[in-house]
């Protein structure tokens, strides 16, 4: 079988995406599954992650594989100078796949060029973070039903949110979707991401405020200002805490609405709204076990 990667959200199809969401529908009705039995899959962050890998590992335990690698670049080779060309090369000596996080910029499709195994892309810098994407999706679809005339709310640090931006581009793949940006200056969506919604047609509208228009949402997508990102802690200091999410804020709401963030969480949702039914941020964090079991084995093709 040709080797297949998983660096950007467009390296699948709209019908791949369907297949993901089916495939992440068996799985969550039977985690347990022995397709990676004998199968070693190396887990590769040079970037600090809790979710993101935790639940990869979950996923490869659920489905009876064996995990190496590491959480700190700097109990690895990379500490003594190892380049990322090496160390690919090295572990994919070792491992059935690679599942990696870097805070490069382009670092994972260069990682699959080099690399002899699949290579999944667990979020490059402010570039992309494909996984996120296909759970995110996975969230819209069990809550809405649907992934086609999504009115999608997009809050926060929407220049360097990698999720936002690979999200933008796997759902402009369905039916009329509808993009409210919700950013200071600052932080505005980057306008590559602008030009590819209108050169699909796609409407789009820029905030800088949504309490007064959050009544028009299906889906709330928070995302954190990423302190990491900046250079100047001055910058950072200026925009941390610029839009608080309470419970007081989803009064007018559709009753359907649900609220998703990729988490860590710091300021940008009062817990005052987690006991909101229309919170999802929780749930979406357990649909990435059972969608990155269907990535698994779609990339390896075991189902």
């Amino acid at each position: 079988m040709q080797k297949r990667d998983l660096i950007s959200i467009t390296d699948f199809s709209k019908d791949e995406y369907l297949r993901i969401m089916e495939l992440a529908a068996d799985f969550e009705k039977n985690p347990n599954q022995n397709l990676l039995d004998g199968k070693v899959v190396a887990s590769l962050f040079f970037e600090p992650s809790t979710r993101t890998r935790l639940s990869f590992e979950t996923a490869i335990s659920r489905l009876s594989g064996r995990v190496i690698g590491f959480s700190d670049s700097s109990s690895s080779s990379v500490s003594k100078g190892e380049t990322l060309h090496d160390t690919i090369r090295m572990v994919s000596n070792y491992a059935d796949l690679i599942v990696m996080r870097h805070p490069l910029e382009g670092s994972a499709r260069y990682a699959s060029e080099v690399s002899s195994v699949p290579i999944i892309n667990a979020g490059d810098g402010a570039n992309q973070h494909p996984s996120q994407t296909l759970l995110d999706m996975y969230s819209i679809m069990k809550t809405q039903g649907r992934l086609d005339n999504i009115n999608i709310f997009m809050v926060g640090d929407l220049k360097y949110g990698r999720t936002v931006h690979s999200l933008l581009m796997a759902l402009s793949e369905f039916e009329k979707p509808v993009f409210n940006f919700i950013a200071p200056p600052e932080l505005r969506m980057p306008v590559e991401y602008k030009h590819f919604l209108h050169s699909k047609g796609i409407k789009y509208y820029e905030h800088t405020e949504f309490t007064d228009i959050i009544s028009e949402a299906d889906i709330i997508y928070m995302t954190r200002v990423q302190k990491e990102r900046f250079t100047d802690p001055i910058e950072y200091e200026k925009v941390k805490n610029v839009y608080i999410l309470k419970n007081k804020m989803l009064k007018n709401t559709k009753p359907t609405v649900k609220i998703l963030h990729p988490l860590p969480r710091v300021n940008e949702i009062h817990p005052d709204v987690d006991s909101n039914p229309k919170a999802y941020y929780f749930e979406q964090a357990l649909n990435g076990v059972f969608t990155r079991e269907a990535i698994i084995a779609h990339l390896m093709g075991l189902k």
